[in-house]
């Protein structure tokens, strides 16, 4: 059985190229151009018909389809209609053609070619770059790239990586013994060895050796390609690494950065809806949607305009936002991946450790005197209760009432105030006991924030939802699946119920109504317990959405994530931060925050990035 069809464009039932070749000739001719006409047309064939309509064109009319298109269209619209003309490999050796002539270099566009087309597809580039330029491409990158990246795009430009029914096991553990022998296990770096490994091995082959490497560095490839290496030479090895785990997350990530902030790459979005629309854009919208949290089709609505727009939505073919487009392959792919860990098993690290040092007495006895007398000294409070890990702050708590025989949660309370009260006490609680709490907040008044309420059900591991409930009990003498199925209704209480008592089984997801879709993409992106950091460090972004548009940060989110990841994950919640938005979470806190509040924050956040 041949694998499944993953484009959006296929070839069409009834084509016939000389039908097609008049009706754009019709399209054409006259006074202006029916641009509606030929780019229902062109993006409604596979490119093998769009070459067979070039050539019924130039046979029944005698003139080139793509001169003629150039002179009816202008600007982006041109610039689309015309890529999706060329044959892939013409157009990817113009792109590599077009990176690397004049001053510059576009090596991005150099890396993402280069390292996502398979043995074929390059073998193709480079016989279509000879026919269509005359000259040898691997002389012209050599001669316009140098050191270890140059080197890496000549191994790539062989198209000699093992296909991948070639796994061999005796060599996954020697190899992940080589990669980490080249770079994290001396003093300097074997480029060499990470060019030979990285360059020919199979894409299963390498998915079994970065599982290994994993265990043996204690840490992901990707964290050691970026201590060991750097510059040009460091985004390519990233790039094929990711290429590697999964292409069409690689495309995502490379889509969402041509869109985001102020302007587009245009070049970047037309080459890759073009190039990858027969044959993964369905995997891309779904990755699309699950990093981001946006489907691509809205993104494109968002950023584009005019008949280039229309054009770039066809080759989209649908918007995962809407309910029942996407709906269900999505969700069991989804479910699938968090079954069988499928993605990249990560480090996760947290930002806040135990304090050395540490002394109960001696902290429980400076607590007490920063809150004596006249004043407060907030500074050694937070100086005292950031710097210490969770269980120390309990015991300090502990030893705050045996030796003076005061409640320091009680103190704390009376002594701060606002949202500096809130993160404090917040910290001094046990996580059970802030988790029960901040779900009773989620609950209360007059409206639910199902959001938080999904955060803190799907990322906690079974032992912490099981202390979270019985702390709940404690605190509020009610069962929390009592609160839920009180204040929320539905699937989404099934959901929430299911999960709070450790019991989620595929047959939720089986079950769900199209009604349900907001709820169920919410958890999507949750079941893999390996996005948990990349979603906290998007929710922790939107938070600036409110304060550009003047409503100020939602504090209790942030405190929430805070407080809760500090000493679990908050260090990869940096990076993805940093990676996904280009502004570090420093800086957000820094710019959005202020006073002995912002300061606490900051000592949770543990670096700049």
């Amino acid at each position: 059985m041949g694998k499944e069809f993953r484009g959006t464009i296929a070839d069409h039932p009834d084509f016939d190229a000389g039908s097609d070749a008049e009706a754009l000739y019709d399209a054409m001719k006259g006074f202006g151009s029916d641009k509606e006409a030929i780019l229902d047309l062109i993006t409604s064939r596979s490119n093998a018909e769009r070459q067979d309509i070039r050539a019924a064109y130039k046979s029944q009319f005698g003139k080139d389809l793509i001169d003629d298109l150039k002179y009816e269209l202008t600007g982006k619209f041109e610039r689309l209609i015309v890529v999706l003309m060329r044959p892939p490999a013409y157009h990817d050796a113009k792109e590599i053609k077009d990176a690397i002539k004049g001053a510059g270099t576009d090596e991005k566009c150099l890396i993402e070619i280069l390292a996502s087309r398979t043995n074929e597809q390059i073998h193709n580039l480079v016989a279509a770059y000879k026919d269509a330029y005359g000259r040898d491409l691997e002389e012209d990158v050599i001669g316009d790239t140098s050191g270890h990246f140059k080197k890496m795009l000549v191994v790539l430009l062989q198209g000699t990586r093992e296909e991948d029914d070639v796994v061999s096991e005796d060599l996954v553990e020697q190899d992940a013994q080589d990669l980490y022998d080249a770079g994290e296990a001396q003093w300097g770096t074997d480029e060499a060895k990470f060019i030979m490994l990285l360059g020919n091995r199979s894409v299963i082959h390498l998915q079994l050796v970065f599982d290994e490497y994993q265990k043996i560095a204690e840490k992901s490839i990707e964290d050691s390609i970026k201590s060991e290496l750097s510059g040009d030479f460091e985004r390519l090895m990233l790039a094929v690494v990711q290429c590697i785990r999964s292409k069409p997350m690689f495309f995502a990530k490379r889509l969402y950065k041509s869109m985001k902030g102020l302007g587009t790459a245009d070049n970047t979005l037309i080459r890759i809806m073009v190039s990858r629309s027969e044959i993964d854009m369905l995997d891309i919208r779904e990755c699309f949607r699950l990093r981001y949290e946006k489907s691509l089709y809205n993104m494109i609505q968002d950023d584009t305009s005019g008949d280039y727009k229309r054009t770039l939505l066809k080759l989209c073919g649908g918007d995962d936002d809407m309910a029942g487009e996407f709906f269900p392959e999505a969700a069991q792919i989804a479910y699938k991946m968090w079954e069988i860990s499928a993605m990249t098993k990560i480090q996760l690290r947290g930002t806040v450790r135990p304090y050395q040092n540490f002394d109960p007495a001696s902290d429980a006895q400076g607590l007490r005197k920063a809150m004596k007398g006249f004043g407060t000294d907030e500074d050694t409070i937070i100086d005292i209760v950031a710097h210490r890990s969770n269980a120390q702050r309990q015991e300090i708590r502990q030893t705050f009432k045996s030796l003076l025989g005061r409640d320091l949660m009680a103190d704390l309370k009376s002594e701060l105030s606002k949202n500096l009260q809130r993160l404090i006490l917040g910290l001094m609680m046990t996580p059970a006991e802030f988790e029960a709490k901040m779900m009773k907040k989620a609950m209360e008044g007059a409206g639910t924030d199902e959001h938080a309420l999904i955060e803190i059900l799907v990322t906690r591991s079974n032992q912490e939802i099981q202390e979270m409930c019985s702390a709940y009990q404690n605190a509020y003498k009610k069962s929390l699946e009592d609160a839920i199925a009180s204040d929320t209704s539905g699937h989404f209480k099934r959901i929430l119920i299911s999960l709070a008592q450790v019991h989620l089984h595929s047959s939720c997801i089986q079950t769900l109504t199209h009604s349900s879709y907001f709820v169920l993409y919410e958890l999507i992106f949750y079941f893999n317990r390996i996005y948990i950091y990349i979603y906290i460090s998007l929710a922790l972004f939107q938070l600036t959405k409110q304060f550009f548009i003047g409503l100020g940060t939602d504090d209790r989110a942030l405190i929430r994530i805070m407080v809760s990841r500090a000493e679990i994950d908050l260090f990869n919640i940096r990076k993805e931060f940093k990676e996904t938005h280009d502004t570090s979470l420093h800086e957000f806190i820094q710019g959005d925050t202020s006073g002995d509040y912002r300061k606490t924050l900051l000592i949770l956040c543990g670096g700049e990035d």
